[in-house]
């Protein structure tokens, strides 16, 4: 009957708050003035995570200070802007589907997947987040992004496979599939802590609420969704239109 009633305390809605810290590389040969020294190594965002009801809603949340990173010398400008934090993910686990909605160049997106969870392996690791008991798991992911460089006012952008390392810390204090990003159906409990490539991304809850307003929990609306291999190739035309457009001036790096 006790282990009855412990099962049954278990928090099974709320809210968290994650930091999202990335680390930039940018390589630009052709700025004068050592001004790429200039430019952040690394950047912190917020997010927060609502869950309920078997459902979970991502979204940015509200930033300390401008993250634009805006270096002004030698009469350019130079704006580092990161996509993801005006995004949003909805996630039902019940129907093992996500749906995001994605803002490129103020164009949205709505995308529409399904759940696919990474073949995880459990290391017997513990430790401790928030007052809660957390265990450590591992995968690999095998994804493709996108490289820009600029080269005498040009920009080239080159695909290139890329190998994640994901490591992870979940609760099952919270026995809820959810966690950051795109890290939804995952694991079996609430994942507060990500880390990818040894910090090249990193996410880290930094706290937690019991309850929370889960009527703000539904599905992002819109005319038409899009498969991710529609979004690849839409949002490849748009890139391809950037670089003929690009003619110095204004310098937009986004990092994907």
């Amino acid at each position: 009957m006790l282990s009855f009633s412990l099962l049954q305390a278990q928090q099974k809605e709320g809210k968290v708050l994650y930091e999202r810290t990335m680390q930039m590389q940018i390589r630009m040969n052709d700025m004068p003035g050592g001004m790429e020294s200039q430019i952040p190594r690394t950047r912190t965002d917020k997010f927060e995570l609502v869950f309920g009801n078997n459902q979970s809603l991502w979204k940015g949340a509200e930033q300390d200070n401008d993250n634009d990173n805006i270096v002004v010398g030698e009469g350019m400008q130079i704006r580092v802007a990161v996509p993801g934090t005006d995004d949003i993910l909805y996630s039902n686990f019940t129907t093992a589907t996500n749906v995001e909605e994605r803002d490129v160049m103020d164009k949205k997106f709505l995308i529409a997947d399904s759940i696919r969870p990474f073949k995880w392996k459990m290391t017997g690791e513990t430790k401790t987040i928030l007052n809660m008991p957390v265990m450590k798991a591992t995968a690999t992911n095998i994804t493709t992004r996108n490289v820009m460089n600029m080269e005498n006012g040009k920009m080239e952008r080159r695909e290139i496979q890329d190998t994640a390392n994901i490591t992870a810390w979940f609760t099952s204090s919270i026995p809820v599939s959810a966690g950051p990003a795109e890290y939804q159906g995952q694991l079996p409990g609430l994942i507060l802590e990500i880390d990818v490539n040894n910090g090249r991304q990193a996410f880290k809850a930094t706290g937690i609420s019991e309850k929370a307003d889960l009527a703000i929990i539904k599905q992002p609306t819109g005319k038409k969704q899009y498969t991710p291999a529609e979004f690849r190739a839409e949002r490849e035309k748009m890139l391809k239109e950037m670089q003929r457009n690009n003619q110095g001036g204004n310098r937009i790096i986004r990092m994907n």
